[in-house]
């Protein structure tokens, strides 16, 4: 998700600054954008002088003092509460205002993670949508504590940067992944009262004008990220059925098949 958004934001103009705290994963984090945008090339969405000016245009590093002088700063890291106050508590030193922070949740409380700043009105969530890059929904997230002006310069910039958004409360899986988990939930229902295998719950879909269907878009995002959504969305509506986790995603988790990025989850995925 994060090079994803670096990606994006660099192949509309913007100079960029992509951190993270593991060395192994700022030296991939090029090599993974380079993959998609010759992809994009060969699929004639972006063309080859583009491409090579938005790689320019993304420093990549491990000195968080390096994004000190940005404007907006989007955080991207793992779905765990702890480790999302804890980096904006070190941006709270790095980057004073006017700079705007935003986290791209797609679940955790945003309200939660702006309270423990020192300014909580200049703090939203962006939620990309997975890709980042070639998905045009974003939501914006509105705490309470967030300042309108906050969330008209995100609007603004994510209108940049080529996106659709809508304005949302924070609220327990905001409303792209509050619709999407009963939806995913069903599926799995579905699957395990043996109504019909996976792969042909999909073709419905497909047939029916989805993109992609229920296990697919499951294998996409990763067995383990749903999981938690679903987990984080149920705690939060007081253990609302609609929510409840599905048991087979916990077998599938502990047996290490989490989609897409481990080669096999409902479906398996040739090594690139």
């Amino acid at each position: 998700m994060g090079t994803g958004i670096a990606q994006i934001c660099a192949q509309t103009g913007s100079a960029v600054v992509a951190y993270d705290a593991f060395p192994d994963e700022v030296r991939q984090a090029p090599k993974r954008i380079e993959r998609d945008l010759k992809r994009s090339i060969e699929l004639s969405k972006v063309p080859l002088d583009n491409a090579e000016e938005s790689l320019e245009r993304i420093a990549f590093t491990t000195q968080l003092e390096d994004c000190a002088d940005s404007e907006l700063v989007i955080e991207a890291v793992t779905e765990k509460l702890d480790l999302k106050i804890q980096l904006f508590s070190q941006l709270d030193d790095k980057c004073p205002p006017p700079a705007i922070f935003a986290t791209a949740t797609s679940f955790l409380s945003v309200t939660t993670i702006a309270a423990k700043t020192r300014f909580p009105e200049r703090v939203c969530g962006m939620h990309f949508m997975n890709p980042a890059a070639h998905n045009e929904l974003v939501e914006i997230i509105a705490t309470r504590l967030t300042d309108r002006s906050t969330l008209e310069a995100v609007r603004k910039y994510a209108g940049e940067i080529g996106k659709q958004t809508v304005l949302v409360k924070d609220s327990p899986g905001f409303l792209v992944h509050r619709l999407l988990n009963p939806y995913l939930g069903e599926a799995l229902r579905c699957l395990g009262e043996g109504v019909a295998d996976f792969s042909t719950i999909d073709e419905i879909f497909r047939t029916a004008g989805f993109e992609f269907g229920p296990f697919q878009r499951m294998d996409e995002i990763g067995l383990d990220a749903v999981h938690a959504m679903n987990r984080s969305i149920w705690d939060a509506s007081y253990k609302d059925g609609r929510y409840r986790p599905h048991p087979l995603l916990k077998k599938m988790i502990e047996a290490g098949t989490l989609g897409k990025k481990s080669g096999r989850g409902f479906y398996e995925y040739p090594h690139e």
